[in-house]
């Protein structure tokens, strides 16, 4: 079953997911296919959230994102980066671990092609 069809609400409305590898990680999945696992989401770091137990990611599917409060610091670019800024990471794409000092809010989509 693809997605669900859903008209604007608040993403306070889902369900909150902690990460139990990661203290302060947590997800809103406000979209999911069950079968391919393809998903929206609100990914939200609390304060001084460190994702280094996840280690770096790597996937098989598209994600694009865009962090709407907040920041993050990837870890093995020494970078960060802030509310407004935008990514597209393809399938096999290296990315993180992060930390955020300040808390993030994060907007994801996730997705495969054919």
């Amino acid at each position: 079953m693809p997605k669900q069809e859903l008209e604007f609400t608040s993403y306070t409305k889902f369900e909150v997911e902690h990460f139990e590898n990661v203290k302060g990680l947590s997800q809103r999945v406000i979209a999911e296919d069950p079968e391919s696992r393809v998903a929206t989401r609100i990914l939200q770091f609390e304060p001084n959230t460190d994702t280094s137990p996840n280690g770096v990611q790597i996937h098989d599917f598209w994600e694009e994102l865009i962090i709407i409060e907040g920041s993050i610091i990837d870890l093995q670019l020494n970078e960060e980066f802030t509310e407004g800024m935008v990514a597209t990471r393809p399938p096999g794409m290296k990315h993180g671990p992060w930390k955020s000092p300040k808390g993030c809010k994060i907007f994801e989509v996730r997705y495969y092609t054919t």
